[in-house]
């Protein structure tokens, strides 16, 4: 599934957001305080990835201007648009035959932990009634025909019988009480005629073969619609919701990462160390057993080829200068030390000494990004939707389009981010960016304007970061991207 559109209601600064159209990578665009993470957090609610839906505070989170018995349970929150995929439909068909024309589904949340589901465009159930008619008007004298074959006493019971079910079979609106209604008397005209001995021509038994087949079908259909909005439930992409982003120390103990992870008691960092080494191939396990055995060669050749795997990812994703990432080990200490082989000087510190922008980045695609890989499980990519608070605050602009271009390179989920740096709007992709606005008794709304709105902010935005650090000036195109901004 991929998530098309969504509209959050009766959210703390939210009354309605109205519906926002969602791209693969969609930005949300305002100043401080306009909103923009209450979004994310109530989108979040529908499916978090990190346990079940809860209910939601109304003393928490519904809007403070208004009363709270006008909250209830059933009061709106969440209501989410998503485009199924070929096999999804497919699928959606083989349980509910009259969904064959249905692409998008729809899911959403109140206050209250239940969630619910549509089909969109999922037509009436409903019958062709003239054949059914047909059917029924041709059954009666079929059977009238076959007991005028029979003995007296025999025939007298069956004409009853097929008086009783062209009374029964008379259709009505409620198709599923009339469903139930032909089920019975169908079944009451097939004990009728073996009671009687007596068969019916061939086309007369294909067609209460052919109704019964058609009751069964419209009593099934509740419970397959039932199934189907349960089956659209089960296939909600996961959201994850970041706003404070992992942090990576530059040492850690092998020993007590371990001793932590039996004890199901890590830490964050050591959290964020795991992660660290699942994407750099590393096995603390291994590691450790290794330093035991004082084979200390293998664990050198182990760390040097991760390191040298490490810094092509990182001068592949960090451009603002080539660095080089060496792991190194002492015992059971394992340092994380960086290096610029390009400067003047090529002096090698740890991780958390370097400048925050890139403790951030480094952190951002280690422990975030190469965990997310892992974390999608059999359903693929599609089962995770990333909702990104503010990511990217503490990099330089040049720093914050190669974020934007790890978005479109590397992520293969949908991604939904917040910001209010002009330089984390996409200048390409205008129509994927919303703009965030609180507006009096209105609260938060978005709209799709064009870039060209906010082009004047960026370009002052630009100018005022070179002013303070002139040597980026030659290397930093700004003026070429803030005028395909503004085109």
């Amino acid at each position: 599934m991929r998530l098309a559109s969504f509209q959050i209601t009766h959210f703390r600064s939210i009354n309605d957001s109205g519906p926002i159209e969602l791209s693969r990578i969609t930005t949300i665009l305002g100043r401080n305080d306009t909103g923009k993470s209450n979004l994310l957090r109530a989108l979040h609610s529908l499916n978090p990835a990190e346990g079940p839906v809860s209910a939601l505070s109304p003393i928490k989170n519904f809007p403070r201007h208004r009363r709270l018995s006008e909250c209830t349970a059933d009061t709106p929150v969440v209501h989410t648009r998503w485009r199924l995929e070929p096999q999804e439909q497919a699928e959606l068909v083989r349980m509910l035959p009259r969904a064959s024309g249905v692409s998008h589904v729809t899911a959403g949340r109140g206050y209250g932990p239940a969630r619910w589901a549509g089909l969109e465009g999922l037509g009436d159930l409903s019958i062709d009634v003239g054949d059914a008619k047909g059917k029924i008007r041709k059954i009666v004298p079929a059977v009238k025909a076959a007991a005028e074959k029979l003995a007296d006493e025999l025939r007298a019971p069956l004409e009853q019988a097929a008086d009783a079910f062209d009374g029964a079979m008379i259709l009505n609106p409620d198709l599923l009480k009339w469903s139930e209604g032909a089920q019975l008397a169908l079944a009451a005209l097939r004990q009728a005629l073996a009671a009687a001995g007596a068969e019916l021509a061939d086309k007369p038994a294909q067609m209460v073969t052919e109704l019964e087949e058609l009751s069964l079908s419209i009593v099934s259909d509740g419970p397959a619609l039932a199934r189907a909005k349960a089956w659209i439930l089960e296939r909600l992409p996961r959201f994850v919701f970041v706003d404070e982003y992992p942090a990576l120390q530059g040492r850690q103990n092998i020993a007590d990462y371990l001793s932590s992870e039996a004890r199901d008691h890590l830490s964050s960092a050591q959290r964020s160390f795991g992660t660290l080494c699942r994407a750099a191939g590393l096995d603390p396990r291994e590691l450790h057993a290794l330093h035991e055995r004082g084979d200390q060669a293998t664990r050198n050749q182990l760390v040097n080829r991760a390191g040298a795997a490490m810094t092509a990812e990182i001068r592949r994703l960090w451009k603002d200068r080539p660095l080089k990432v060496r792991f190194n080990l002492d015992g059971d200490e394992f340092d994380t030390l960086v290096s610029d082989p390009g400067g003047a000087y090529e002096v090698e510190v740890g991780l958390d000494e370097r400048s925050r922008g890139f403790q951030w980045f480094f952190a951002f695609h280690v422990a975030f990004f190469a965990g997310l890989r892992g974390e999608a499980g059999e359903q693929g990519d599609g089962a995770i939707v990333l909702l990104l608070d503010e990511p990217g605050l503490h990099l330089h602009p040049r720093s914050q389009a190669d974020l934007l271009a790890h978005f479109e390179q590397d992520f293969a989920q949908q991604i939904v981010y917040t910001t209010h740096s002009p330089f984390m709007v996409p200048a390409g992709e205008k129509a994927s960016v919303r703009i965030a606005q609180l507006e009096g008794g209105a609260g938060t709304t978005l709209s799709s304007r064009e870039l060209a709105a906010i082009a004047g902010n960026a370009r002052i935005g630009a100018l005022f970061d070179l002013a303070q650090e002139p040597s980026a000036a030659a290397t930093v195109p700004a003026e070429p991207a803030v005028a395909a901004a503004a085109a």
